[in-house]
């Protein structure tokens, strides 16, 4: 399913890795986690003026066209004031500002109402987390994003382009084939109904994918709870690991649309915000779409059984 090119650089190893049938590549450079350049994290947490408060999130935000926001639980839901899709809606996921800890409820929650109201477009839709400013979060307090487009973002329509292709070509499809490898590979984290990996060829530092075993984002409804209680696991993990900072995206293909592609979720750790404001992307993350990563996938998976075994003990 992908491939692995190690050369011997600078008294280390660089990887070169590329998906087989959608092409992507990144370069593994374990030899750049020497430099440190993750710190503690720092985070000014003045809810001052924050539209997203229990005290404003009602009155400075909008509502959908029936005069309305989506309430569940904690989460409020509304149509985002800056779109960047023809459908963007918005879920603050909790009351509080700043948060230590995510509840199951608050998590499923917060999926629950992104999942109803992006039903309401007609178009590929996914569900995304940015979560504090050094991952591009513009408001500290937690929010989900809700986008749908009638064409797929780029990584979406790639994998949908390699699940069509997949499955003409081998009779089977690409999703079950990359479960049966990952299952039995160092990367396999936990999971069956959604299965957990670090991913082969990562798109970002430490990314995490979920398999979940629907298509389109109706068919999720029936796994809220048990997507809710993994992505507890995977920030876990990254909390063990010193990092705070994440990205995720669920991708999911067009009600209706059979491409043989399973929806996963996404999530890559970033660096933690910090004083200098040093970030962990540059000219090769933004302008090649390359990224470089400095964790082996193999690695990650090894440090979250070593961490299993010693909680079990």
């Amino acid at each position: 399913m992908f491939t692995v090119t190690e050369i011997a650089v600078g008294g280390g190893i660089l990887q070169y890795r590329e998906e087989h049938y959608t092409g992507f590549r990144c370069k593994i450079s374990p030899e750049r986690v020497k430099r440190h350049i993750d710190q503690a994290i720092t985070v000014q947490s003045d809810p001052a003026g924050c539209p997203f408060c229990p005290d404003n999130v009602t009155t400075v935000t909008p509502t959908f066209s029936d005069k309305r926001r989506v309430i569940k639980g904690e989460s409020v839901t509304f149509p985002n004031l800056f779109p960047f899709a023809e459908w963007h809606t918005v879920t603050v996921i909790t009351r509080e500002h700043t948060v230590r800890e995510f509840s199951h409820r608050q998590i499923a929650d917060a999926l629950s109402a992104q999942i109803e109201t992006l039903q309401r477009f007609d178009g590929y839709p996914s569900i995304n987390w940015n979560f504090l400013p050094s991952a591009g979060a513009s408001l500290l307090h937690p929010h989900l994003q809700g986008l749908s487009d009638r064409r797929p973002s780029t990584l979406a329509e790639r994998y949908i382009r390699a699940s069509d292709q997949y499955r003409t070509t081998n009779k089977e499809t690409y999703w079950d084939a990359v479960r049966r490898q990952e299952r039995d590979s160092e990367r396999f984290l936990f999971g069956d109904e959604i299965l957990w990996y670090a991913q082969a060829v990562p798109i970002g530092e430490k990314e995490v994918r979920g398999i979940l075993p629907v298509s389109g984002i109706r068919e999720l409804e029936s796994y809220v709870d048990r997507l809710a209680v993994d992505l507890l696991t995977v920030i876990s993990l990254y909390r063990k690991l010193s990092t705070h900072a994440f990205n995720m995206s669920i991708f999911f293909d067009k009600a209706g649309e059979d491409h043989g592609f399973y929806a996963f979720c996404s999530l890559i750790s970033r660096i933690n915000p910090n004083p200098a404001s040093t970030s962990d992307s540059a000219f090769m993350e933004r302008l090649h779409l390359e990224p470089v990563i400095l964790t082996l996938p193999e690695d990650l998976g090894k440090y979250y059984r070593s961490e299993e075994k010693k909680e079990a003990e």
